[in-house]
């Protein structure tokens, strides 16, 4: 199957998914989260989940985060440059969803992206190889290659690796770990 036909599938798969087993499979995939090593860290990215796209949804992910006292930073889309800008999350910090219904910050304070320890990064599918298909656009494969070389990669995702290896672009980043509700495969 091409890129295109994946993404195609796993987004009818997911429109699939009812209210239920999103929130249990968050719910898994936040528990699968706690296992691993990767708490030692300050600043974590976490994508705020688009629920009309039925996404992960990360608001476990932030409550463990906020319980371990971590630096939590998201993003705002810039559609002209295909770049995203990185905020601390507060208290104070007004959330907002754009147009393509992505809960954005409307200001705070920067978070350059050298600062970043760790990043979960939104999925549709994924390979043995830690390759990830997206929704097409490139915004996280720009931002990770903006990353230091030893900030954590963390995929969330629904469903399990595919039996296919992925062809990766040039600019594609690979993961270094994806989180499923069942377990965590590290590459």
């Amino acid at each position: 199957m091409t890129k295109a036909e994946i993404r195609n599938l796993y987004k009818q798969k997911r429109q699939h998914l009812s209210a239920l087993q999103i929130e249990e499979n968050s719910i898994a995939i936040a528990n699968q989260a706690l296992q691993l090593d990767i708490w030692q860290h300050t600043y974590y990215h976490l994508f705020l989940s688009m629920a009309r796209h039925k996404e992960v949804d990360t608001s476990m992910l932030l409550h463990v985060l906020q319980g371990k006292d971590k630096q939590v930073v998201v993003s705002k889309t810039h559609f002209k440059t295909h770049s995203l800008s990185h905020f601390l999350l507060t208290d104070a910090t007004i959330i907002k969803e754009n147009s393509f219904g992505i809960p954005e910050p409307q200001d705070g304070l920067e978070v350059p992206v050298h600062k970043i320890d760790v990043v979960f990064v939104p999925l549709l599918a994924f390979d043995q190889n830690g390759h990830r298909i997206g929704y097409g656009q490139g915004f996280y494969d720009r931002f990770l290659n903006e990353c230091r070389n030893d900030t954590l990669k963390v995929g969330l995702s629904f469903f399990e690796p595919l039996d296919q290896a992925l062809q990766p672009q040039t600019h594609d980043v690979a993961l270094d770990v994806v989180i499923t509700p069942e377990q965590h495969y590290w590459f």
